[in-house]
């Protein structure tokens, strides 16, 4: 039930904002337009908490704040990598081991680890990702670790 209302609410303030429509028919269109999208919703069977994960936004803001300051060091360490006049990097593949209870919280952290520069998921495996770095500063076991943690902490509510 609260999947669905926040579902709801959010698709109903995402076409306000974006529309710009503040006219009472066209406000109609609107609502009729989630209606529509929510009575597909049910009747395809997708509304969970990875279809709707808004609930979870108080642990979610603040993870995606942390990941955005892990963003911007890693763009430094790229960039003093990129403007040494030599060339000293040392591509790495690792094996970096995933303890995530769910499929959301495995997807939160992959795309971490790929939004992060210098770094890709290339594989993902039962227990463990395959990730390319750009060095070998960037393959620190506790770096992803504290990674890992934090995801699942933000998307599930309980550190792994």
């Amino acid at each position: 039930m609260i999947y669905g209302v926040s579902l709801s609410l959010v698709l109903a303030l995402l076409w306000w904002v974006l529309s710009g429509y503040d006219k009472t028919i066209l406000l109609s269109f609107g609502a009729i337009s989630v209606i529509i999208t929510m009575v597909l919703v049910f009747r395809m069977r997708i509304l969970d908490r990875e279809t709707a994960p808004f609930y979870r936004l108080h642990t979610l803001v603040p993870y995606y704040i942390w990941l955005g300051g892990e963003i911007a060091k890693s763009n430094v360490a790229v960039l003093k990598a990129a403007l040494k006049p030599e060339i000293d990097i040392t591509p790495r593949l690792v094996r970096v081991p995933v303890q995530a209870e769910t499929d959301l919280s495995r997807c939160v952290f992959a795309n971490s680890i790929t939004l992060t520069p210098g770094t890709v998921t290339i594989e993902i495996e039962d227990d463990a990702f395959l990730v390319h770095a750009l060095d070998s500063a960037f393959t620190s076991p506790d770096g992803f670790a504290e990674m890992n943690q934090n995801a699942s902490r933000a998307t599930d509510g309980v550190p792994s």
